[in-house]
């Protein structure tokens, strides 16, 4: 018997050609029925006898090609007519909570076609289809229609509309869908904003400013690169200073895939990644003859790497024929650029030429940045190709939540029911046009979904900016400590809400239940309770900011803590300081320092600021061990650490006490200080993987000391590959389930999602 079903689908099903696949599955069993796109995903109505509608729901779910993803179906009875044929019909109202697809690197049809002399698109650098190019950068509002995107502007010819209207059409309400003849173009500007060509002219010019050693500004899908050849030393050297970034890795963008394999040693995971439709940069590892400026990434063993994602990358780098470092087209802390007059007013100093377009972008997207640890992708930063794509939360929230994040690294996240919206990568609250970045991406995000938040859910510090947009509004606010919205994140993501978890979280700083600054943190998380049962001895930052600056001033107070206030420096082995490859004296800088009095006087007051920072620890260490006299950008202490450690090199650690206090344990490092002084001879890659082993071992002890099966590892310093590995294999190989992010990253980027759950199911501290 006959019967009609109503069939809402929920998940990536809008931009990716759900509707012309439904519409060619319908056709092919013989259904009739109708399907569009509604502001919750899209609705198919299906007139069949039960088995036809079953099956019909099972070759739905299987043969939907990527990146489309179904993640909910509802099915309801109708008692309406019959149809008698299938349509596609215009989009439907209602409350929005479609996914909204993400920005996808260009498909392998597509680059067919753009190489293709006969194709009507050939050399097109705007090329796309229902596969591939800008969504979210470019939608206003939904439902996904193209009169809702910024594609409004541009009137499709004869030819595109045609594509756009016939259900069998790769292109079929393709929203982006554009030719030459009427969609956006390019064009070269000069410094001062004069157009010097135009169209693929424009292309062929900016190839032959970049092979000339110019650094070149270049409108892409989120926003703009600055870019320059990357084998061309002095034009990357120019980059740096032009850009005041003097020592942070720089990313590299790649024509082909070959290329990378030739270059870099990659494993499968990697090559897949590289290749996928979000196209993110890949941590990959150097291999010795790479031909690219030393300057790039130095002192890494690494480097950021991607393969290019938009027509345009594609045609210049097969113009170029060797690679582009193409880095954030923004200034110091500030966010990227998208629009092309504030490009050149804000960029005018570093780019010596622009190659924009007139396609307008709706809000900035940076490129986002994974690795491969333990056999999975860690993000480091989540932004291009994958948001703002939700993440199920485990258990649904009873109002409409705004989860503001942090202050480095910031992301925010909107909950409605059992979805929380994650926006892209917004990097430090500190500048003015960074917070009005935020709040343009709240208001944005909340435009999309017609979101309007009940309550607001906010990181603990007093001095964060996002803390006090949160106090600005007038909706109740909920804050929450900065570690354990950490591990409460990578909780939600593994869905594990209930169990009682060990929670390891270590970065560089997060403001205490105590007002004091935490890092090296245990924390004991039950279904209802949290509690701090362990941390790092704390130690002084000198000069707070200036000791993060300046980390030899961290080397200092742990010496001065291991060995006294008298600390004979002849003592110190020959080997500390006299590493020459990075050229720091360490024993020289604390020598100078502590002849001066002026931090060893401070130290003995006792007025800095006392911290139980892992990331600091860290810092200290590789101050120590003459890696690094001054940071100029964060984390790079640690990273130079990091790269010093050799996997399988030595079993061997360095001894740490466990001081049981009252309902604590804390962490005596001074004896790890005097073991790593007394290394008979200098030997950075044994005492990097000795420190390694250390830290991982003193998870593990704790798991074994707490008993509890499950161990989460968040926090800004898990973004350490090495130990991240080894502490998941240890844990394993010791009988634990370790726990670590996979859809979001370890840093401050993650905390957001962390505050959602700390509000969803809340839980008492315990002191």
């Amino acid at each position: 018997m006959l019967k009609t079903v109503a069939i809402q689908v929920q998940g990536r099903v809008q931009g990716v050609g759900f509707r012309p696949f439904v519409y060619a599955l319908a056709q092919k069993m013989g259904l009739n029925g109708w399907v569009n796109n509604s502001t919750q995903g899209a609705t198919v109505v299906i007139t069949a006898d039960e088995k036809a509608i079953a099956n019909f729901i099972d070759r739905l779910k299987i043969e939907l090609p990527p990146p489309g993803l179904i993640e909910q179906l509802t099915i309801e009875s109708l008692t309406q007519k019959i149809f008698t044929s299938f349509t596609i019909r215009p989009s439907g109202n209602g409350s929005k909570t479609a996914t909204i697809l993400p920005d996808l690197s260009t498909c392998s049809t597509c680059l067919t076609e753009l190489f293709d002399p006969g194709d009507r698109r050939y050399l097109y650098p705007f090329i796309n289809c229902t596969h591939c190019g800008p969504r979210y950068t470019i939608i206003e509002a939904l439902p996904y229609d193209r009169c809702r995107t910024t594609m409004a502007q541009f009137h499709q010819c004869v030819h595109c509309q045609r594509e756009y209207e016939r259900p069998g059409d790769r292109r079929f309400h393709a929203q982006p869908n554009a030719c030459p003849c009427c969609g956006p173009q390019l064009a070269f500007w000069d410094r001062q904003g004069r157009t010097i060509v135009e169209a693929n002219n424009a292309l062929n010019f900016a190839a032959d400013r970049l092979k000339g050693g110019n650094i070149i500004a270049i409108k892409s899908l989120g926003g703009f690169h600055l870019c320059c050849d990357a084998t061309n030393f002095k034009a990357v050297a120019k980059l740096r200073v032009r850009k005041h970034r003097p020592d942070k890795p720089l990313a590299v963008m790649y024509g082909n895939l070959g290329q990378i394999i030739e270059h870099y040693q990659l494993n499968d995971l990697e090559v897949e990644t590289l290749k996928s439709s979000a196209a993110p940069i890949v941590l990959l590892a150097k291999r010795s003859c790479l031909p690219l400026a030393e300057n790039i990434a130095p002192g890494n063993p690494r480097m950021g790497v991607m393969l290019a994602y938009t027509p345009l990358h594609h045609l210049l780098l097969k113009k170029l024929n060797q690679p582009i470092v193409a880095t954030s087209g923004n200034l110091a802390g500030e966010p990227i650029c998208i629009d092309n007059i504030d490009a050149l007013v804000r960029l005018q100093n570093i780019a010596d030429g622009f190659l924009v377009h007139d396609r307008p972008i709706v809000c900035p997207v940076d490129d986002s940045v994974v690795q491969i640890v333990a056999g999975e992708p860690l993000f480091l930063r989540r932004a291009r190709g994958y948001a703002p794509q939700p993440i199920t939360l485990p258990k649904p929230t009873q109002q409409t939540l705004l989860a503001v994040g942090g202050h480095y690294k910031n992301t925010v996240a909107i909950a409605n029911h059992n979805r929380a919206y994650i926006s892209q990568h917004l990097g430090e609250l500190n500048s003015t046009s960074a917070y009005q970045a935020f709040e343009k991406t709240i208001a944005h995000l909340s435009q999309l979904y017609d979101f309007s938040p009940q309550e607001i859910v906010a990181d603990l510090h007093p001095d964060y900016l996002s803390h006090q947009y949160a106090e600005y509004q007038t909706v109740p606010v909920t804050f929450v400590q900065h570690h354990y919205a950490h591990i409460l994140a990578i909780m939600t993501e593994n869905k594990v809400i209930e169990e009682p978890v060990l929670g390891i979280a270590w970065d560089g700083t997060g403001y205490g239940m105590d007002g004091t600054i935490w890092g090296g943190e245990f924390l004991r998380i039950t279904d209802n309770t949290w509690q701090r049962i362990g941390h790092l001895q704390t130690f002084s930052l000198l000069g707070n900011r200036k000791a993060i600056q300046y980390p030899y001033r961290i080397a200092l107070v742990l010496l001065w803590s291991t060995f006294g206030d008298d600390f004979p420096w002849d003592y110190l082995p020959e080997w500390l300081g006299s590493d020459g490859s990075v050229g720091v004296d360490v024993k020289n800088n604390l020598s100078n320092d502590l002849n001066h009095k002026n931090l060893r006087q401070l130290w003995q007051q006792g007025t800095a600021p006392l911290t139980s920072s892992m990331g600091r620890l860290f810092d200290g260490i590789a101050a120590l061990m003459g890696l690094i006299d001054q940071v100029t950008f964060e984390g790079q202490a640690a990273m130079a650490l990091e790269a010093q450690a050799v996997p399988n090199l030595t079993k061997e650690s360095y001894p740490l006490f466990f001081n049981d206090q009252s309902n604590q344990i804390v962490i005596d490092w001074r004896p790890l200080i005097k073991a790593i002084t007394r290394e008979e001879k200098k030997n950075n890659n044994l005492i990097a993987t000795k420190f390694h082993n250390t830290l991982v071992n003193s998870i593990v002890t704790m798991a074994q000391r707490q008993g509890i099966e499950k161990v989460a590892l968040g926090g800004g310093c898990f973004q350490n590959g090495y130990l991240l590995s080894s502490a998941i294999t240890a844990l394993k190989k010791a009988g634990f389930d370790p726990l670590w992010p996979k859809l979001l990253p370890p840093n401050d980027g993650g905390l957001c999602l962390g505050q959602l759950l700390a509000k969803i199911q809340p839980r008492q501290y315990i002191d």
